[in-house]
């Protein structure tokens, strides 16, 4: 099972990890604190002072189409915030 599946990388949370050593990160549905705790000091190599987690619930959406009224459903996702311990950084563009 992949636990970490991609960084967030906005103008929002850019401004948290300057200012509060707080990333964010789209994870595994079924992964828990200790899960993400873990991966997160093994690739960035960093130590981890507390994790939180948000359940994102799929949303259905209508659009309308030439063939009519077309029905999807917006995956369900968690997004894990990370604070970490004073002094360490995670540099995301580092590998660019």
């Amino acid at each position: 099972m992949e636990i970490l599946i991609k960084p967030i990388i906005t103008e929002k949370q850019t401004a948290q990890a300057e200012k509060l050593n707080r990333y964010a990160f789209v994870v595994n549905t079924k992964a828990n604190k200790l899960e993400i705790k873990e991966a997160i000091e093994k690739m960035y190599n960093v130590k981890v002072d507390s994790v939180n987690t948000q359940q994102y619930v799929g949303k259905v959406k209508t659009r309308n189409t030439t063939r009519g009224l077309a029905v999807g459903r917006v995956n369900r996702s968690k997004k894990a915030i990370v604070t970490l311990k004073e002094g360490e950084v995670i540099d995301f563009y580092a590998n660019i």
